[in-house]
């Protein structure tokens, strides 16, 4: 062998070398996204997020020191696109972690991330992904499904506590009237059973639900239903891009209902585009601060902000920074999995047992603190519930109309639900 075949031989075992130290040093993560789908109008600010952080995370090291690579992809809400990206992620190049989305892909995929030991911390909140091992008997084992904040179910029923304190409050005659409101999706009907069993303990009196598309449009004959019901309190269980569609349609149909939505179905993108048809609805918050709060956590969202604007200038709504916060937990998870055997899917679900009362470092006053064990995936049962006001016209700058106080989330209350035996998984 000569010496320039000896030196093309070397050249390609570097080569090689190389890539496999490359691969070594990468810890591989799925993304879904709806930047284009039924959800886009809440997905695009959350999915910002999420590829925010981990851009973020990477330029500061990564995780225990491998560079994080996100596979990202808009799967427009649709469950088989998702299924087959899950396909892809289960494969040869297997994921340790997946950031997750939409309700009706996480629950068609429970089952398979039990099977490939692939954690899962999604977008959605449905009360079956919170009961690891099916112990509740109301919901199949979701040993590897995680989500930051309370879920659809929790939420609901800490707005239906507020609800009656609130009917009381008014000194109102009677039983106060409670209607469901949604697609008849499994997005939407997550919380449905217990929400309506809730209102029902409580002393609602509760109607046939009203069913309205994900998608925006003309919803002036659930209105004048829900005109016509006498519903003093009515829950809106999609996204706020058709949520606003309502509540523009009854405010011009004047109707009067106390409407109350899930973390989905309002935000200040939303207050904006409804106007004084947003005014007063109540919401759950997933953090304890939004954008510009006062807590020593936001410098670091505001970093991580920076890595798609570097101006600074962009206004975050509440899904980025729950996703924020999402997204670090999962980063801490998967640290804890690289010093302690692995960045391994089995170690990354371990490493979200690890802490009690949890904030990731660096998102001190941000992220509410979570729990998680191995036989009970409520991360949280606080319930910070806010108050949408807009107290004038939303026309111009999102940022202007925060400064001066014409668009604002005011908190109302914060409740602290009991861990149930009878709510586990629903």
């Amino acid at each position: 062998m000569n010496m320039k075949t000896l030196l093309g031989t070397a050249s390609v075992a570097l080569m090689i070398a190389g890539s496999a130290v490359s691969a070594q040093a990468q810890i591989a993560i799925g993304h879904l996204a709806d930047y284009s789908g039924g959800t886009a109008d809440v997905g695009t600010p959350y999915g910002h997020g999420v590829a925010d952080t981990f851009a973020y995370v990477n330029k500061n090291g990564g995780v225990a020191g491998k560079k994080l690579e996100v596979d990202s992809n808009d799967y427009g809400y649709q469950v088989p696109r998702a299924i087959a990206l899950y396909k892809k992620w289960s494969g040869g190049d297997k994921v340790a972690a997946i950031m997750g989305w939409g309700t009706a892909d996480t629950e068609a995929l429970t089952g398979f991330l039990a099977q490939d030991k692939i954690p899962d911390i999604s977008g959605s909140y449905a009360a079956a992904l919170t009961d690891p091992e099916g112990s509740s008997g109301k919901a199949k084992p979701a040993p590897y499904n995680f989500f930051y904040g309370p879920s659809y179910s929790d939420a609901l029923r800490a707005e239906l506590m507020w609800a009656a304190e609130d009917w009381k409050a008014k000194g109102k005659p009677g039983k106060p009237k409670f209607v469901h409101m949604g697609a008849n999706h499994p997005y939407p009907n997550a919380p449905k059973a217990a929400g309506e069993a809730m209102a029902a303990e409580l002393g609602f009196e509760v109607l046939p639900p009203l069913v309205f598309a994900l998608a925006p449009g003309d919803y002036s004959a659930q209105c004048l239903s829900l005109k016509s019901s006498g519903a003093n309190y009515a829950y809106l269980g999609n996204t706020a891009a058709s949520n606003i569609s309502v509540m523009k349609a009854c405010k011009t149909a004047g109707v009067d209902v106390q409407f109350m939505s899930n973390v989905w179905g309002m935000d200040e993108n939303a207050a904006k585009t409804a106007g004084d048809a947003a005014d007063g609805v109540i919401f759950p918050l997933r953090t304890a601060v939004g954008w510009g709060g006062d807590a020593p956590g936001m410098k670091t969202v505001e970093a991580i902000s920076k890595m798609s604007d570097p101006t600074g200038n962009a206004y975050r709504p509440v899904h980025y920074v729950a996703a924020v916060c999402s997204a670090m937990y999962m980063k801490e998870a998967l640290e804890w999995a690289a010093n302690n055997g692995g960045a391994t899917g089995e170690n990354v679900a371990k490493g979200f047992y690890q802490k009690k009362d949890w904030v990731p470092a660096g998102m001190e006053g941000v992220c509410n603190p979570s729990t998680w064990t191995a036989k009970d995936h409520r991360g949280t049962m606080k319930v910070d519930l806010y108050r949408s006001r807009v107290t004038g016209p939303t026309d111009g700058d999102l940022t202007d109309l925060i400064k001066k106080g014409v668009i604002k989330l005011e908190k109302v209350k914060t409740v602290e639900l009991p861990r149930k035996p009878e709510w586990f998984g629903w």
